[in-house]
C-alpha cells in the first residue's frame, strides 16, 4: 500500500511553516524574537523558556523510543490523542467528499473530530460482545472511505478489540486503520504497536492521560509509519508541545516503575469493585474490563445518575450509547466503597 496515494492533494503539495526552532536549538539565537533577557518565571529546571521549544520533541521523542523499543521516526507527540485525531482526519479526509467508519459504540471525538472537518462518518455498531462486525464493516465501506476507528480497550464498554479483525482490516481495507490503546496499559492483552512494521497503514494512539497520571499535562502519541509520522509533523502547529509538558513526561518515562504499581493498584481496585457490583441485586450486569472503568446495567441509569451526583459521586450516564448502563472510574479503595454505598442507597 502507498499511503501518499491516500493522502489529500492539498497536504502534499503544502509547503510547512519552517519554525526559527526547527533550524536552530542551540548557539546565540537572535532569530526568533524571543525575550532576550529571560523569563518572569523562576525556571527551577533551567528549561530556558524564553526560547521557543523543539518543534520536532528529539529529546522527548527519544526517550519515549527507548521504552517503547520503537524507532524515534515512528513516534508522533501530540496535544493529547485528541490533537492527533484531528490531524489525521485533516491528512487523508477531503472534507465534503471523503467518509469515515467508526465502530460504535465508542469514543465521541472521532465524529467530533470529523464533524469539525465537515467530513461525514459511517456508524457500525458492535456485535453483542462487542467485537466487530466485519461483513458490516466491509459493506459499510465505500470508494470514500478513509479511515476506520477503533478503540481497543473499547470505551464505555471496556472490552479489547479482536486483534485478528484489526488485522484483517488492515490486510483489505485501502485506507487507514486508527487504534486507540488510550487504556491499553490496564490490558494484560498484546498491543498492536508490533503490528505496524507490517501494516503501514495501522496508526496506534496512546496517551499519559491515564495509567501515567498525567490528563492535566494533556501529551498523547501516536506509533505509525514514518510516512505518515512525517505527514503530521507537516502539518501539526510549529511548537505544539510546550517546555514544561516534554520535561514532565520525559520525567515520567525515567520513573516508570510508579506508572506500573498504578497500574496494578488501578487493576486490584478494578476487581473489588466488579466483585462488590456484581453481588448488588438490582444491578443486572456488569461488564468485563480491560481498562480502568466498569460498565455496568440498572434500570433507571439516568435516574441513578443524578442521585448520585446529588450525593457528590460523580459517574458518568452511557444510556445514550449502551442501553440502560452506567460506567464508573476505578478510585481508591476509599472513593470506591463511598461510590458503592451511596449507590446501594440509591437502588
Amino acid at each position: 500500500m502507498k499511503i501518499e496515494s491516500l493522502v489529500r492533494e492539498n497536504i502534499l503539495k503544502l509547503k510547512p511553516y519552517t519554525s526559527a526552532r526547527g533550524d536552530y536549538l542551540t548557539g546565540i539565537l537572535l532569530d526568533a524574537n524571543e525575550n532576550s533577557f529571560g523569563s518572569v518565571v523562576k525556571d527551577e529546571w533551567h528549561l530556558e523558556l524564553n526560547r521557543y521549544p523543539d518543534p520536532f520533541h528529539n529529546q522527548l521523542r527519544n526517550e519515549l523510543g527507548s521504552y517503547l523499543n520503537v524507532e524515534k521516526d515512528k513516534l508522533f507527540i501530540g496535544v493529547g490523542s485528541d490533537e492527533i485525531i484531528d490531524l489525521l482526519v485533516r491528512i487523508f479526509c477531503e472534507p465534503k467528499i471523503d467518509n469515515a467508519v467508526i465502530l460504535e459504540p465508542t469514543y465521541g471525538m472521532y465524529k467530533v473530530a470529523c464533524d469539525v472537518n465537515d467530513v461525514s462518518t459511517i456508524p457500525v455498531m458492535l456485535d453483542e460482545s462487542f467485537q466487530p462486525r466485519l461483513d458490516k464493516i466491509y459493506s459499510a465501506i465505500n470508494k470514500n472511505t478513509k479511515l476506520i476507528f477503533i478503540c481497543s480497550p473499547n470505551n464505555p464498554t471496556g472490552n479489547v478489540i479482536n486483534s485478528e479483525s484489526i488485522l484483517n482490516l488492515a490486510k483489505n481495507f485501502n485506507g487507514i486503520i486508527i487504534v486507540d490503546e488510550a487504556y491499553a496499559e490496564f490490558s494484560g492483552k498484546p498491543s498492536m504497536i508490533n503490528m505496524v512494521e507490517k501494516h503501514p497503514n495501522i496508526v496506534v494512539l496512546r496517551t499519559f492521560s491515564k495509567a501515567w497520571g498525567l490528563a492535566g499535562v494533556r501529551c498523547g502519541y501516536c506509533i505509525t509509519s514514518p510516512e505518515i509520522i512525517k505527514l503530521l509533523y507537516k502539518i501539526k502547529l510549529p511548537y505544539n508541545i510546550n517546555k514544561l509538558t516534554s520535561q514532565i513526561v520525559i520525567y515520567a518515562l525515567k520513573n516508570f516503575a510508579q506508572k506500573d504499581k498504578f497500574v496494578t493498584a488501578i487493576n486490584f481496585e478494578k476487581e473489588f469493585l466488579i466483585k462488590e457490583l456484581k453481588l448488588i441485586q438490582k444491578i443486572k450486569k456488569v461488564f468485563t474490563s480491560d481498562s480502568n472503568f466498569i460498565l455496568f446495567e440498572c434500570a433507571n441509569p439516568t435516574d441513578i445518575y443524578h442521585k448520585l451526583t446529588e450525593k457528590g459521586i460523580i459517574i458518568r450516564d452511557r444510556s445514550n450509547q449502551v442501553k440502560n448502563c452506567l460506567r464508573v472510574s476505578v478510585g481508591t479503595r476509599d472513593q470506591n466503597e463511598k461510590f458503592l454505598n451511596e449507590l446501594r442507597n440509591v437502588l
